[in-house]
Formats: structure tokens, C-alpha cells, sequence
């Protein structure tokens, strides 16, 4: 049954009245109200309704025959709106407002400036000189595109006597053809662009061969994974880009304080899986907070496509896809001074003389690299994912521990970095204004050179909220391309170790994808395709790919439990359930029902695991636990557990944990800035013996590293939760990443 009644509407009224049609202001807002709850029957009896506000619900679009006629003014800010084309049925429209829609960017905003012919007010800014551009100027010059395309390679393709048949076929073609080749504007705009030249280049075979004109202003369809597209919106002021802080609800458990609070933590609702979900953007599978700025669909001050295209290349968020000397100074711009401006804040331990025990790390550096706006302020900004670049002259992934660099690049926030960890360097920044990252993975790829020689360059992937993988070319300096993996936030993404093209992405949407990013031409043209999709039965936090297996077997940890699939390409199915799902001791008894929220490989067999569990890190035998031969799938199985890891005992989840193979490690950050590093060198032996025992007791950490006291300004920053911390595969270096926007680097003794 629908939430909105007659009585609703009447009661919602401003002011209250008795009659439908005499309604003109109408609030809506704060319903939970969903698309299918708006009713067209209903709401056509709305006739002079003029000011609509549905703010603050989950709408995720409008349907398409609300009956509006004389609807001025709406705000539909604080949704799930992932479209707006069909606003256009509103053609009376003078002031919009959609801000706090996560998945609407600057794309939709030029969008429903051409749609809506009367809009002035947008998000809450006037847009009419732009507006007029849009429809006008813009037009123009597609238009002219759009003819010269057709002159050039398709008019003498069409036979003077021509059938039904052979014009269908040239239409097909020349639409197709025509969005990939008409380029107009930034790349921030491609998006838009397309849509404006579908539209064009079917009015115009309408005109020219008495075609059928469709008239459906929808989405157009998705494009060809080789179609390069860019949704991200940069934004011109920088006053605006500093004020969005889309801080993730990361801590759901155990939490005391409110939801504004600088530590991010909100309280636990277990009715709902997605008010559970993983430390990224929790309003993102919920309500957007209404207190958070969005400036992706702030509409932008007047300008020409040129100008916006100078704006989005000033703010790092996309590089000119052309070899210019410009390049580099959008990648590394704020590293050229970094000592001069405040773009990096390091910051000062201080010596605690009351710590007596050895330490088998120091700390190096302290950097706050990763604020909104360089500002030293930024206590909020959280930190996510690190990874160590690969050495690209050791023999290419044969040997780990010679296979590593002092470089790390960390991610969170709007950026992405490259740390020097010896001398404490941030190399090379990359910002998206409106992008929040949590992950990144490195690959190697064999790359053409301009003397057509190959050569291995390493390719850096990162992801986040907005659910699009960059793909960047660290040397070069440049971003070269992206994939739109999914509608959702991207929680992690690997590569395969064995294949280097083949990345996989884990996102909200309860999907884990394996993409083919494929190897970039000289000119940075690229083909990416999908390749397979896993579905999870909730939403992936973690993956890792089976050591002696990895072309064969993927692990999860996921919300609701940790899951196996089988991922081999020859199998010819491209969307799989999960083939296992594994249980764990609770108490007495066993369990599948707890969330995993950390998960790697120690060695090819012993799998490390730390669930929901207060204080519980759980070492298990892959190859004991997972029955290959067993049949169907979906089967639950009993993880054969080696040994538990005493740890904090603390239920605040996503603190994750992380391996050192080669010298057999595993690190886990706590709730208090400590690091628990666990040397398991003498119980790997007794684990790889077929009749190995598990531990009776739990194995005591080998040591703790305790947070040093820092001084910022003479104050101590405020409570440090450690998100992620990862060593070099020779553990020379442990990089430790917080949640108050600080990056720890400590070097072994």
C-alpha cells in the first residue's frame, strides 16, 4: 500500500486544505518515500500545485507521468536519484534543487539546463546566462559536428534508391559513430555531450531521410566499454571544494558518540543490512546527511565549455587525454612546494619516556596529505587503502621481497598519493573534487613507446563512492582512463597476480566484477570489458585470490559472512552464485551469520580472517576447508581453524588487517592508534603438516606498537583509529593509515 493518501496530501498541504486541487505548496519531505509510492493517478489531481518539496527520501527517480502542469519550484535534494531526464515533464519549472544525490553529477545539471527552458535557479544559484549557452551556443556547435560527420563518412555510404533495410543499417551506424567521434567541451562533460549528440544526429536523419524521430529523452543506451566516458565534476571554487567533507559512517557498533561527531562513528540499527554496512558512505546505501554540501550538482557560474574544461583541468580531477607538456604539472602541481604550502602537515612525536619496552619499528613520518583544501585543520578526512609499487626492473612479480619500492600510494578523501616512506615525500597527488576514494591496487603493464618498442609501466587503479575505476599512469602523470564498474561504491579492487589486465572491483551493489582493463595504445586508447560477475549475498568488504589457485578461486569477506567462488573464465557462465560459504565457531557452536571485515592470505594455505567478533582473528587452511570436489553450490563449510590471534577487544569494526608473506606477518591497527604485529615464523611448519593441530591457546602479539604522543599546534589530535596498515613485502617499512587524516610511516630496526 502506498504511504501517500489523499488525507496525506491534504495534511501536508501549506497551508492545510480540504480540497486536491486547491493545493499550491505541498511538503513531502522525510517520508521514506520510494518511487513506486509517488502515484500519477493521485498526484494528477494536483492541478495547481506550484511548489513541491520532496526532499530527504529515497526516491531514485520520477516517474514519468506525475501530471504537474504548473509546477514552478521543487527540491528533491537528499535522495537516490541516478537520473533526470524525466523532469522534463515539469516544463514550467524555475527552481530546482537535487543537491546530496550521490549518484547525479555535473553532467545531469547541463542535463536539465537544456530540458527545462524556464529553469533560473539551480541548487540554488542562477544559471541563466549558462543555461542559454547550453541551449544555444552549444547546440549550435553540435550540430555543426554532427552535419560535418555525416558529410564526411556516411551520405555517400546510402544508395540514391535505398530500402527500409539499408536505412535502418546507416542509422544504426552513423548514431553509433557519431556519439564516439563528436567531441565538444571538457571530459568532464563527455557524458552530456553524448546525449546531446544522440539527440541531434536523430533529429537529424528525421529531417534528412524522413526517418521517425525518437522522441524519448531517457538515458541513452550504455556504451561500449572502449567508449572513454568521465562523470566526475570538478568545481571552479575552491571555497566549495573545501567545504565537502563526505566523511564515511564507518563505525557502526559500540559507539558513543552522535552522528556529527568528528570520529565518525554512528550508533548500530540491526534492522536493516545497509545500516550496517562497511565504514564507506553508509549514506550512501541510506539517506545522504542533509548536512553535508554536495558540490557534484552545484550548477556551475557562467561559463563556455572552454572555460569549464580550463576549471576541471585546474582542480586535478581528469588530464587532457593528449601528450602535452601540461601533464605534469596537473599531477604534481602541489608537490612542487609541498614544504612551502600546507598541502602536506607533517607532524612531530613526542618522546614518551614512560614506554620502557623495545620496539622493533620507529616511527618516521607523520603526514597529513590527504586534507580537504590543504587545510591543517582536517582531522576528518579518513584514510583507507595503501599498496607498495611494484620495482619494475626486478624480473616482474617472480621475487616479492626484490619486487618492492619505498613508494606506497595511499587513498582517502578526494585523493590519491605517492609516498616517498624514507624521506617522508608526498611524490605525486591526485585529486577528483567530488570522488572519495578507498582503494587502490597496483599492476604492470607491457606498454608501446612512441619507437613502437614495449616496455613495463606501472598502472595504478583507485576507486571509491562514486563507483568509476581511474586508471592512472604514474609516470606520465596522467589518467588516462576510467571504467563505470558500478551504479555503487566501490569498496576494494585487486589484480590478478597471474593475469595483469584482469582487475576485480567489489562494491555495495552486492557484486564483485572481473574486468579486463586491457593495455593502453601510445595515444592512451584502451578496450575494457567485463568479463564475470559474482553475486554476493551482501555487500563485499574484503577479497583475496586463492595463492595456488588464483585463476581458479576467490574469497570474500563480506556483512554477512565469507564465501567462496569459482572464477574460472572457461566455464562459460559469466554471472555465478557463490560456490561456498564457510562457518565459524561461536561459543559452542558454529556459525556463517558475522560480518568479515578483514581477510588475506599468510601463505598458500593459511588464510587470516577477523570477524565481528570482539577481539577475534581467526588462521584456517584453505585447502582443509574447502571441499573442490563437493557438488552444486552454495554448500556451507566448516573453516578448519589453525590458531587464533589474541587482539583488542573492542567490536568496532573495519580496523582491517593485512599479511607479510615473506617474512610471515600479519598486522592489525586497534581503536587506540596501535599496531599488533604477530611474527607466526614458528607455528607456519607445524600448520603445513597434514595432521597439523590447532592452537589451544590464542597466539599473543609479538609486538605492539604504541601510538607516539603528536603535538599539531601544541594540541593533540583526537581519538586515532587505525583503518589499514600495510607492510613491504620485506617489511622494511609499515605504513599506517588512520581515521584523522594522518599517514603513519615506520621503519623496522
Amino acid at each position: 500500500m502506498s504511504k501517500i493518501t489523499t488525507e496525506l496530501l491534504l495534511e501536508r498541504a501549506v497551508p492545510r486544505s480540504t480540497r486536491l486541487r486547491k493545493i499550491e505548496t505541498l511538503n513531502l519531505s522525510k517520508l521514506q518515500l520510494k518511487t513506486g509510492d509517488l502515484d500519477p493517478r493521485l498526484f494528477s489531481r494536483l492541478r495547481h500545485l506550484q511548489k513541491l518539496d520532496l526532499s530527504d527520501n529515497l526516491l531514485d527517480k520520477f516517474p514519468n507521468s506525475l501530471t504537474l502542469p504548473d509546477l514552478r519550484v521543487l527540491d528533491c535534494s537528499n535522495n537516490k536519484l541516478e537520473d533526470v531526464t524525466a523532469l522534463k515533464q515539469f516544463p514550467l519549472l524555475e527552481e530546482l534543487t537535487y543537491e546530496n544525490n550521490v549518484y547525479l553529477t555535473l553532467n545531469d545539471d547541463y542535463k536539465v539546463m537544456f530540458l527545462l527552458q524556464n529553469l533560473r535557479l539551480l541548487n540554488g544559484k542562477d544559471i541563466t546566462k549558462l543555461a542559454k549557452h547550453v541551449r544555444h551556443v552549444n547546440t549550435r556547435k553540435l550540430t555543426s559536428k554532427v552535419t560535418a560527420h555525416w558529410e564526411k563518412f556516411f551520405r555517400d555510404q546510402l544508395p540514391e534508391k535505398h530500402t527500409a533495410e539499408q536505412v535502418k543499417s546507416i542509422k544504426k551506424k552513423f548514431l553509433k559513430s557519431v556519439q564516439t567521434n563528436v567531441v565538444y567541451g571538457p571530459s568532464s562533460l563527455s557524458e552530456f555531450t553524448r546525449w546531446r549528440v544522440k539527440m541531434i544526429a536523430e533529429e537529424f536523419l528525421a529531417r534528412s531521410l524522413g526517418l521517425e524521430l525518437n522522441s524519448d529523452t531517457e538515458p541513452e543506451e550504455k556504451t561500449d566499454d572502449n567508449e572513454e566516458e568521465s562523470t566526475e565534476s570538478p568545481r571552479e571554487a575552491a571555497e566549495e571544494v573545501a567545504q565537502v567533507t563526505v566523511t564515511p559512517s564507518k563505525r557502526k557498533r559500540n559507539s558513543k558518540s552522535s552522528p556529527g561527531n568528528k570520529k565518525c562513528k554512528t550508533q548500530a540499527n540491526t534492522k536493516k543490512e545497509t545500516e550496517v554496512n562497511p565504514r564507506k558512505s553508509a549514506h550512501v546505501e541510506d539517506d545522504p546527511a542533509p548536512d553535508k554540501p554536495r558540490t557534484s550538482n552545484q550548477p556551475v557560474k557562467e561559463a563556455t565549455p572552454e572555460q569549464e574544461a580550463k576549471k576541471a583541468q585546474n582542480n586535478g580531477e581528469e588530464f587532457p587525454k593528449e601528450r602535452s607538456n601540461r601533464r605534469s604539472s596537473q599531477m604534481t602541481g602541489e608537490q612542487k612546494s609541498q614544504e612551502q604550502d600546507n598541502s602536506v602537515v607533517t607532524l612531530t612525536p613526542v618522546k614518551n619516556s614512560k614506554r620502557k619496552e623495545d620496539v622493533s619499528a620507529e616511527p618516521l613520518h607523520f603526514l597529513q596529505c590527504h586534507s580537504k583544501g590543504n587545510s591543517r585543520e582536517d582531522f576528518k578526512t579518513q584514510l583507507w587503502s595503501c599498496v607498495f609499487e611494484p620495482v619494475l626492473d626486478s624480473g616482474a612479480r617472480k621475487d616479492p621481497i626484490v619486487n618492492s619500492s619505498r613508494t606506497v600510494a595511499t587513498c582517502g578523501g578526494e585523493s590519491v598519493c605517492l609516498i616517498d616512506c624514507e624521506t617522508g615525500t608526498v611524490l605525486k597527488k591526485y585529486k577528483v573534487a567530488t570522488e572519495e576514494f578507498f582503494s587502490v591496487a597496483w599492476t604492470t603493464l607491457m606498454m608501446v613507446t612512441s619507437d613502437s618498442r614495449k616496455k613495463a609501466h606501472n598502472i595504478l587503479a583507485a576507486a571509491g563512492r562514486r563507483g568509476i575505476v581511474k586508471l592512472i599512469h604514474v609516470a606520465a602523470d596522467f589518467c588516462y582512463g576510467e571504467i563505470k564498474a558500478h551504479k555503487k561504491p566501490i569498496a576494494t579492487v585487486c589484480f590478478s597476480p597471474t593475469q595483469e589486465t584482469h582487475l576485480f572491483t567489489a562494491s555495495y551493489d552486492k557484486r564483485i566484477a572481473l574486468w579486463d582493463i586491457g593495455i593502453p595504445d601510445y595515444d592512451y586508447n584502451f578496450k575494457a570489458s567485463q568479463l564475470l560477475v559474482l553475486e554476493t549475498a551482501s555487500i563485499p568488504l574484503r577479497i583475496a585470490l586463492v595463492p595456488t589457485c588464483p585463476e581458479q578461486y576467490l574469497l570474500a569477506g563480506c556483512e554477512g559472512g565469507c564465501f567462496a567462488w569459482n572464477i574460472k573464465l572457461d566455464k562459460g557462465q559469466k554471472s555465478r552464485p557463490f560456490e561456498a560459504i564457510f562457518q565459524f565457531p561461536d561459543g559452542e557452536s558454529m556459525t556463517t551469520a558475522h560480518r568479515v571485515d578483514g581477510l588475506a592470505f599468510l601463505n598458500d594455505d593459511v588464510v587470516v580472517s577477523k570477524s565481528s567478533k570482539p577481539g577475534c582473528i581467526y588462521l584456517w587452511s584453505w585447502s582443509r576447508s574447502f571441499d573442490s570436489k563437493g557438488k552444486g553450490c552454495q554448500q556451507t563449510m566448516s573453516a578448519v581453524i589453525l590458531a587464533e590471534l589474541e587482539w583488542s577487544t573492542t567490536d568496532m569494526s573495519y580496523l582491517t588487517l593485512s599479511t607479510c608473506p615473506a617474512k610471515e606477518y600479519v598486522f592489525c591497527g586497534d581503536e587506540k592508534g596501535s599496531v599488533w604485529m604477530y611474527n607466526l615464523s614458528n607455528y607456519t611448519t607445524a600448520w603445513s603438516s597434514a595432521k597439523g593441530k590447532r592452537s589451544e591457546r590464542r597466539i599473543s602479539p609479538t609486538q605492539i606498537l604504541k601510538w607516539p604522543e603528536l603535538r599539531v599546534n601544541g594540541e593533540q589530535p583526537p581519538e586515532i583509529l587505525v583503518n589499514n596498515v600495510v607492510a613491504d613485502p620485506a617489511f622494511t617499512y609499515l605504513v599506517v593509515l588512520t581515521s584523522v587524516n594522518i599517514t603513519a610511516i615506520w621503519k623496522k630496526s
